[in-house]
Parts: C-alpha cells; structure tokens; sequence
C-alpha cells in the first residue's frame, strides 16, 4: 500500500465485522461515494478506518475528521489541510487533487452535513480519480451516495469484543448484556470496562439503568464517546425542537410502531408526524422497515431508553402514557372483528404489538381507574392463546380480574373467559373449568351471547379429561346453541371435541366425519390451534385404523396449520403426532427430525414446558430404538406432569407405553404396577385401544402361557371390534408365537402382507418354522397365509384357538370377552350399558350374546344369569380383575 496513507492510528484491536468489510469493499467498487450512516456508537469511524485501511486499489487514504468544527465554513479547509493541497476558494482546492487517486474519508459529518454534502459533491465532479467514504448518523444526499447502514455487531462479535476489551472469558451474563446492549460497540465498550470491579453477572444487572452505569470511556477519546449519554445526547441535540419533541414522546413504545400510533402516541399534528419519523430515520435515531403493506418504525433499545429518560426529564410521561393506552385500546378493539373471520389476519395486526401491548396493560392497569386496562386486556386472550407465552397472560388475566372483584358485568365475563382459553394451552389444573364456569354464569345473566358460548365450550373442555360422557353432552349442547347464535368458531371447537371424545372412545368411523367437518371450518377462518389439535386426532385415527398413508398427510397437514402460530404447545403436539406415525411406519430417522427441535427448546428451558404427546413420542422413538432406559425417562416425565388429577385421556396411554419400557429393562413389578393403573384408568373413561395395549403388556408380564394367550385374545378382541388394525397385527404376531408351526406361518404370513400393504417395516421370518414344518410346508402355509387380509387373519386365530382344545360348548368354551359380557348381563347392564363398559357397539353386544345362548343352552338373561352364576368367581378369568 502507498506511504501517502494516513489514517488515525487506533488505541484498541478491531473486532469482527469481517463480513461488514468485504460489504464497503464491494461498496466502494462500483460506487465513488459511500457514506456508512447509524447511530451514534454503532462503529462508523472504527469500521471506515478499518475498511479504508484495507484499500488496494488507489494510491493514497486521506483522512478528514470533521468533529472538530460547527462552522460549514471551515469545512472544505479540514479537508484541504487532510489532502496536503493549499488552503485557498473551495474551487482551487479540489482542482489541485484533480489529477489523484485517493480514498477521501470524511468522518462526523452529522453536524455539519450540508457543507459535507458539498465537498463531496465537487469531489466526485471536479476529481475523476477521488472515492469519497464518509462516516454520519445521516444520509448526505448527494447524487449517485451509496448509504451503507451500520448494523448492530451480530452476537458472536459483540461477544468478542467484550472479551477483548475485558480480558474476560465470554459467559451467559456477558450474551445477555450485549443483547440488551443491542450490539452497540460502544455500549459495550463502555460496559466491558466495569469488569475490573463488576461481575458479568452484576453489569447486566445494572443495565437497568444503563445510562447510569455507562459512564466511563477511556481518556483519548472523544467527549461525545466518553458516555453512552454523551453519545445518544449529541445527536439528540442535532434535531430541530419539533422532532425532539417527538423523539422522547416515541419513547414510550415499545419493539415498534405504525405511522397511525406514532401519531397517536405523540400527540402531534397528524400531518407533521410522517415527516418527523423521516427525519429522525435520516439521523439514525429510528429504523424503517419498508418491507410490508405497512411501514414500521422501531428504536434500538439503548436509544428508546434515552428517549424515554428525556420524556419524564419533560415531564410528559403520564401524558404520553395515557395516549399509548388509548392508542393500542383503539387498535384491539378495531381489530376484534377479524378474530370471528381471520385469525391470521388478525394474529398478525395484534402480534407484531406484543411489547407495546404488554406496556398499555401494565400502565393501564396500575391506575386508579383500571377499566381501560381491563378493556384492553379483554380483548387479547387470544395472543396469549396461540402464542409461547401461556403463564404471562394468566398473569395479565388475573390481575384484570381482581381489578374488578365483585363485579357481574360483561367485561368481567369476557375476562374469566380470557382467563379459561389462556389456561386450555397452559394447562394449570381446574382453572379452565373453573373461571369458564364462572364466565357462563355472569354472561347468561347480562345476556352476552358470544361469552356465554365460548365459556360453555370451554367448560366442556376442562371437562373432558375427567368425565368425556358429560362433556359429550355439554359439547352437543354448545354446538347447537352456537349454531343458533352464529358462534362459528364455537360450534366447530363443540364438533371437534365431539370429534375427538369419540375418537378416544376408538368409534373412528364417526369421528372422522365430525372432526374433518370442525378442521375445514377452522381453517377457512384461520383458527389454526384449534384446526392443528384437530388434524392431529385425525392423524392418530387413520394411523391406528391402519392407513399410514393417509396419517402422515394428515400427521404434515397439522405442522403446517400449527407453524405459522409459533407457539410449542400446538407446534409440537402437531410435530409430535407426526414422529409418532413415522415411528410407527420405521422411518426413525425422520421422527427424530421432527423431535429434535422441539426436545432441544423443552431441554434449554429453566422450566419446562408442557407440550401434549412430545415426552410420549420421544419415549416411543426410544423404545423402537432399543434404548428402553432413556424411554422410562422420558415416559415418567410426562407421567409427572400429569400427576394424579390431570389429563386421564393422556396419561393411561403413556402408562402403557411406560410399561413396556419398565418391562424391557427388567423392572416387572413397576411395569405391572403401570399396566394396572393404565388399565383401570382407560376402562373408567372408555379407552379400548389403551385398555387392549395395557392387556398386551400384562400377557407378555404373564409367566403362566395360558393366562397370557388369554390377554393376548382379550387385546385381540378389542382391537377387532373397533377397526384397530394396525395394533392387531402386534396381538396376531403375538399369539403366532405360541401357536402349532402351521398356525403360526399363516398369523405371521398375513402381518407380513399387512405390513407391507401399510408401509410398516417388514420382520424376517422366523427360521425354527421353516425348519419345523419343512421347506414345502412352510412355503404353502406362508403363501396361504398372504392371502389373508388382517380381518381374515383374525377370525381365523379365533377359529384356531378353538381347535387347539377349547370345547365347542359350555362355560368353557366362552372367550374371555364372552365371560365379561355375562358377567355384565348377569349383573342387569342392557346392551348399550355393557357395550359402554366394554367399548363396543350394542350390535356386537348382541353378536356376542347370541353366541353365548349357543354355547350355553339358554333362551334369556335370567336363564343366563342362573347358569353362571358359580362361574363368575372363576379364578381362570383374568379379565375380571381389570374392571371393577
């Protein structure tokens, strides 16, 4: 590089921002004048040195720092003297460098900006050869200016420079405060040299007064950078009254704002507002992001800090505050709408205001008079609903609520309301039924319709894990009165439940209609949580009725609803569901891609938090990947969350899977323990798919072969009854185990065509058959048993468990299903009740029945009722310990 350099010799090491260099690099290639324009602090003058330093291709640097004058006049003089020309008419002193090859760097040129703008502008006319790059906290606005705006340090780098500045390892502390210092070199800086009396951990405690604690920067430098208040003063105090005016007043938003709410916030003429944000975007003071149908404009939150300190400095605080409020009160209310017709729609209007709406309610609040407060947080409940932050707005809801204890307005209602939807994704128990309860009873008696409705369905839903036959009732009930009323949104969440309380039920073939029905009316308005939930039932329906296909479609359908949502709990129930089928089709790797992101934000949590089926898809990936210790973990983990009194539709089927885990470590008893209490909690709420894994689990704990064929046939029964196929196939190859070779060929012949016909993994055939029967024997029961479908298949391991020794009359020739239907009839249950307690129709109770009077002899229930009676007790009948 040519000796004709001179730039200002740096008393510190530079730090990162490589990519930012090779960007003015690039810059100052194809442009001859580039201004590098941010806030004050941001590293204008460092990074221009450093990139100027690096120059190539010209044949000098020359360097002009114009902070040291306020006169337009001394200007061109500044830079004549930094080019080594004779001071003389600003005309003869660029003609003097028309014939040279230099970088001209003009550094500080905010204050002055206009006489900056006109030597740069005769630079680039009168001197081919000259590139300008100039440094300002704004824009020059001279033809043919390439603005380059000077990021905040990206957190690698803020982290390294505080490292280099302190001499101390980087920490968790140290990330957080550069955060919070939004990547400004010099607030870090100015942080990093309290490390020889602070710890990391009491800077970042002190940032919450940061303006106090930032105050001393190292001697040599300029006064301005001395503090970071030194540095956000000078250019505050560059603004013309009228904008200074609206700087500190735009100090009371918060992570952003429209032009509408500055106009708002402010105060100001509406006509004067666009053009003050303009020039304060000019001065680096604000960020314009221009990218959407609506411009929004936000302070780095060192510079809101310091508009906000100005504003009490004012004493305009309790003012501006007030007309914040009013501003994002009219904003929810004007948007309420849309929550009926587009939850997206209105999803991003009120989300993109989270910060500014958590302020409104927290001053809102706190006055004397809350009912403005309370209003705004009435009509919010839904962004804490589908949003990550589920405990926050209990917080928010709870507080409005007290506010107003006592009351029995509709206001009141539409929070206990808010309240209860917030606890359906947050899941705290009782609250849900217990503040929708209390909704309902003061919006029925103030004749709020909407909030009568919604807190009907939501009673229904804190009802369902508990008592599903009520919360049928309650959910068809909601679903006509919100029909009647026009509650869209309620009467598809009533359908869904319906839905998915048959579905648990395992009565598939109606619950698909229902809940396909409630999926498309939820996302035609863009009410994806709830649609999300949905399809994920859907997902399990098809998947345990045995077409995969058809559960990954539906399994991808609700990510894709849930995603835009961005909240865990219906993100990774949906993501869950998806691992789960794809475990079950073998594709371990693809549900581990679904799983990981989601156990690495549960796992880096301090708390963490509930997500429905992700601890139970996680325990089965492991199971299927042998690693059934890690599985118990995982199992237990949600098994805990629930704890004794929450969620019985969920925890019976992670006991079951807990089950096995515990048995494939060898913890029997455990394993017994859990299969007993998955048991009596799946038959209590009508669960017969759980019930018939439960059943599973305790065959293979059966040391008595006899006993275990018979939970093996009782599982069977259960799944066959309602359409379970997929399971089946896992009772089949079960049974097919301690069947005659034959026998055994066939049950297995007729899972490999299931599998295959399904997508499941295929099992190799078992060599000890093949050698028992003999090559020709072997291969005709495996071609006859492919010619099984799986219905077939299991009629016909019915029909062969006969032949192997069960007579074809009398009391021991009943099935263990046909022993509890006796038992139940005996007991006086009609059909549709034993049907209930045994999870099947009244037609197959009737098959059943039928089947029994053959077998038996008898015409009727009392004849029936007298005949086996002495059998009742019969210590053979394992079934009979399951249900009380």
């Amino acid at each position: 590089m040519s000796s004709e350099n001179a730039l200002p010799v740096p008393l510190t090491r530079f730090v990162g921002r490589e990519t930012e260099l090779r960007a003015i690099a690039g810059a100052l290639e194809t442009a001859r004048l580039v201004t590098l324009v941010g806030p004050g602090g941001c590293g204008k003058t460092r990074l221009a040195i450093e990139a100027a330093a690096r120059e190539q291709r010209l044949d000098g640097v020359r360097w002009a720092d114009l902070a040291s004058t306020d006169d337009p006049l001394v200007v061109p003089d500044l830079v004549a003297a930094a080019t080594e020309v004779l001071p003389a008419a600003k005309d003869t002193i660029f003609r003097q460098l028309a014939g040279r090859r230099l970088l001209v760097c003009l550094d500080n040129c905010e204050h002055v900006v206009g006489a900056a703008a006109e030597v740069a502008l005769e630079l680039l006319r009168t001197c081919p050869g000259v590139t300008v790059l100039a440094t300002s906290r704004e824009a020059l606005g001279v033809p043919g200016e390439v603005v380059w705006r000077v990021p905040s340090l990206s957190g690698e780098d803020a982290v390294a420079l505080f490292e280099e500045r302190s001499g101390r390892a980087g920490s968790g502390p140290v990330r957080t405060a550069c955060i919070r210092l939004d990547g400004i070199p010099l607030a870090i800086e100015l942080a990093a040299a309290w490390s020889g009396t602070l710890s990391a951990q009491e800077i970042l405690d002190g940032l919450d007064d940061r303006f106090a604690l930032l105050v001393r920067g190292p001697r040599g430098v300029a006064a301005r950078h001395q503090t970071l208040a030194a540095s956000m003063a000078w250019s505050h105090d560059l603004l013309e009254e009228a904008d200074q005016v609206l700087f500190r007043r735009l100090g009371a938003c918060h992570g952003g704002f429209t032009l509408e709410a500055a106009r708002g916030v402010s105060g100001l003429d509406r006509g004067a507002v666009p053009g003050g944000l303009r020039r304060l975007v000019d001065k680096s003071l604000l960020v314009a992001d221009t990218g959407g149908d609506v411009a929004r404009y936000r302070m780095l939150e060192t510079i809101r800090a310091y508009a906000a300190a100005r504003l009490d400095a004012a004493g305009e605080a309790e003012a501006t505050r007030d007309r914040h409020l009013d501003t994002y009160l009219a904003l929810t209310e004007a948007a309420g709408p849309l929550l009926a017709r587009d939850k997206d729609a209105w999803t991003s209007e009120i989300g993109a205001e989270r910060e500014n709406l958590r302020a409104a309610l927290d001053w809102g609040l706190a006055q004397e008079d809350p009912e403005r407060g309370r209003r705004l947080a009435a009509g919010l409940p839904w962004l804490w609903h589908l949003g990550a932050r589920g405990h926050e707005g209990l917080t928010v809801f709870r507080r409005a609520i007290d506010r107003g204890t006592g009351e029995r307005t509709a206001l009141q209602a539409r929070l206990l309301t808010g309240l209860a939807l917030i606890a359906d994704t947050t899941h705290p128990a009782g609250l849900e039924y217990d503040a929708a309860q209390a909704a309902l009873e003061i919006a029925t008696k103030v004749g709020d319709v909407p909030s009568a409705c919604l807190a009907r369905l939501l009673s229904a839903v804190g009802l369902f894990s508990q008592d599903s036959g009520t919360a049928w009732k309650l959910a068809e009930t909601t679903r006509e009165q919100a029909l009647a009323a026009g509650e869209s949104f309620v009467a598809d969440g009533a359908t869904a439940l319906m839905g998915i309380i048959l579905h648990l039920r395992d009565d598939h073939e109606a619950a698909v209609p229902l809940m396909r029905e409630a999926a498309e009316g939820l996302l035609r308005r863009g009410d994806r949580g709830v649609a999300s939930t949905t399809l994920g039932f859907m997902a399990s329906s098809a998947l345990y009725t045995g077409d995969l296909v058809r559960a990954r479609e539906l399994a991808l359908d609700a990510v894709r609803a849930a995603r835009p949502l961005a909240d865990l709990h219906r993100v990774g129930s949906a993501g869950s569901v998806l691992a789960t089928v794809e475990v079950a089709a073998g594709r371990l790797d693809a549900a581990r891609e679904a799983l990981d992101p989601l156990v690495r934000l549960v796992e880096g949590a301090e708390s963490p938090p509930f997500v429905p089926g992700l601890a139970r898809a996680m325990g089965t990936l492991l199971l299927r990947s042998g690693a059934a210790e890690e599985a118990v973990t995982w199992f237990r983990r949600e098994t805990n969350w629930l704890g004794d009194d929450l969620a019985a539709q969920l925890a019976p089927q992670t006991l079951t899977g807990l089950a096995e885990a515990l048995r494939l470590t060898g913890d029997t008893e455990a394993a017994d323990e859990a299969c007993v209490r998955a048991l009596e909690t799946a038959r209590t709420v009508g669960m017969p798919r759980v019930a018939a894994d439960a059943l599973e689990q305790r065959a293979h704990l059966a040391d008595d072969p006899s006993r275990a064929e018979d939970l093996h046939h009782e599982a069977l029964a259960l799944r066959a009854d309602h359409g379970l196929w997929l399971p089946c196939a896992a009772s089949l190859e079960a049974l097919a185990s301690g069947s005659a070779p034959t026998e055994a060929v066939r049950l297995l012949a007729a899972c490999d065509r299931a599998r295959e016909e399904t997508g499941r993994p295929r099992t190799a055939p078992d060599p000890r058959l093949r050698e028992a029967l003999g090559e020709e024997a072997y291969e005709t029961a495996w071609w006859e048993g492919r010619e099984l479908t799986l219905p077939d298949a299991v009629e016909y391991a019915r029909r062969a468990r006969g032949r192997r020794g069960r007579p074809s009359s009398g009391w021991a020739s009943l099935t263990p299903t046909e022993r509890n239907v006796v038992r139940l009839a005996a007991e006086g249950l009609s059909n549709p009740g034993i049907g209930e307690r045994l999870f099947m129709s009244r037609s197959t109770v009737k098959t059943h029945l039928s089947h029994v009077y053959a077998k038996l002899g008898v015409t009727n229930r009392t004849e029936l009722a007298t005949l086996a009676g002495p059998h009742l007790a019969d210590p053979g009948d394992y079934s009979r310990t399951l249900k009380s």
